[in-house]
């Protein structure tokens, strides 16, 4: 090795002098990076806050069922009623249910003295001078199942020597089956109380001794809603055409998969069908439609609509607590106010001065809060393009809602016979929800069918005064002719 192999090449050694650096380029470079940037930092902060609006949404301002609350639920004081001052529980001249002794006991026993504790002498009833009562209301012991044999003679006439053979009743039909009272029961039971097949069996093995099994009884049940189908049926077309009526709709599991219950009722009618796709509504409807602005119901001919403004207050909750809109607070303040006016008519029209007056208040909050909406700026992502309409905000939905609906929104103001709120089809549907928590879902469509035709019965017989377990127990013809329409 050489002095000059180990003498460094300086011209090869020698770092090459970097390349100017334009500052115009570099600055548009940094510009762009950091506008990247902001619009990363925008679709994030309108994430978050999309996220916080969901997590502050509950039963008590938005449609999500008080099921969904979980172990966090709202307190009671965030409750859309307002205070009425009146002391809880029964109010003056409520005529109440009281226990009271009967006149005609069932049973009475006598208690007497032993001995005179004077003289020893016996004492008897010939004896009493005066009594004291106290009466016991109580269940008496459950009773095994009754037996009732049918005995079918024949007979050979003394005059002439020719014979004769009795009948059976016409719903004795086979040597051995069960009455129609174990029939009426378990329909009650399951229906009424949404006590499955197989609690209902040890319900009547425990009370009355029957052993059934659970299969005999969805069979009972069964021929019990194929029964009252003509009855259902009848139903179905007096809340169609009924002046007033109102239409929900919930999910429910079959067999595994998401179908649907659709509600129809009326103050004195309930009325359940069972379908496969969430839009295929109750058809076949006359009058005013009260519901929670599902779309499909604005698709039926021949009918006025009113939406539900207990909604409104949820979602009119939601925006004043969580995106703290004022233009909500006072839409929500004039919507009690109008509740509070037509509630005082007691089903005689509101005065038309109140109305013209609320009508001009409520054009000019929707007006305040859209002007407010569209000043903000837009949810999508500038320069994204994107099919359909423009994302919106909540409040932004809610008031073109108000806006483009008023009729329907104040028909309650307009009509003594149309209620402020949904509730009457909201309670029918709420039912089916309490069977899905109790027995998780139904095996088969016929299944959800003989449920929806016997809870629809049941809650009709509540409606109209009826005693339910006896009318399972009447045939269809008879609730018929019963029935009261308005």
């Amino acid at each position: 090795m050489t002095l000059a192999d180990d003498t460094p090449d300086v011209a090869t050694s020698a770092q090459a002098p970097a390349a100017p650096v334009n500052p115009w380029e570099e600055n548009a470079r940094l510009l762009a990076e950091i506008s990247a940037r902001d619009k990363i930092i925008s679709g994030l902060l309108t994430r978050v806050a999309e996220l916080e609006r969901q997590l502050g949404l509950n039963s008590s301002n938005s449609g999500k069922p008080p099921s969904s609350d979980g172990l966090k639920r709202p307190p009671r004081t965030t409750s859309l009623r307002e205070p009425s001052g009146r002391k809880p529980g029964g109010q003056k001249g409520h005529p109440g249910t009281t226990l009271r002794q009967t006149e005609h006991p069932d049973t009475t026993f006598n208690h007497l003295p032993k001995a005179c504790p004077n003289c020893g002498e016996a004492l008897g009833m010939v004896d009493s001078v005066g009594h004291q009562a106290r009466q016991v209301f109580d269940l008496p012991d459950p009773q095994p199942v009754q037996v009732t044999e049918h005995r079918v003679h024949e007979c050979r006439c003394g005059k002439c020597g020719a014979s004769a053979r009795g009948e059976f009743p016409g719903t004795v039909t086979a040597p051995v089956q069960y009455g129609p009272n174990v029939a009426a029961t378990a329909a009650y039971l399951s229906a009424e109380h949404y006590i499955p097949e197989d609690r209902i069996a040890r319900h009547l093995h425990d009370l009355h001794a029957l052993d059934i099994s659970p299969a005999s009884i969805a069979t009972m049940l069964q021929r019990k809603a194929d029964g009252l189908a003509r009855f259902t049926n009848a139903v179905e077309q007096a809340v169609g055409t009924a002046p007033v009526k109102h239409g929900d709709e919930t999910g429910l599991r079959i067999g595994g998969t998401l179908r649907w219950l659709q509600v129809a009722a009326t103050t004195l009618l309930t009325f359940y069908h069972v379908t496969l796709k969430r839009g295929e509504i109750i058809t076949g409807m006359t009058g005013v439609l009260v519901h929670d602005h599902f779309g499909p119901y604005f698709g039926l001919a021949g009918v006025l609509h009113a939406l539900c403004n207990a909604h409104h207050l949820r979602e009119l909750k939601a925006l004043i607590e969580i995106e703290k809109e004022h233009w909500a607070k006072d839409m929500a303040k004039l919507l009690r106010l109008a509740c509070h006016a037509a509630n005082q008519a007691r089903g005689s029209p509101v005065r038309a001065s109140f109305v013209a007056a609320f009508t001009a208040r409520y054009r000019r909050i929707v007006t305040e809060g859209l002007t407010f909406h569209e000043a903000l700026p837009p949810l999508d992502r500038p320069g994204k393009k994107k099919r359909g309409r423009p994302k919106r905000r909540p409040g932004h939905n809610l008031l073109i809602r108000l806006r483009d609906h008023e009729e329907a929104v104040l028909r309650f103001l307009h009509d003594p016979a149309v209620p402020f709120t949904n509730n009457i089809a909201e309670l029918a549907a709420r039912m089916m929800k309490v069977k899905m928590k109790i027995s998780g879902c139904f095996r088969t469509i016929e299944g959800a069918r003989v449920f929806a035709i016997l809870r629809g019965t049941a809650d009709t017989a509540r409606k109209q005064g009826w005693n339910i377990l006896d009318t399972f127990k009447t045939p269809s013809a008879s609730l018929i002719a019963m029935l009261k329409t308005a």
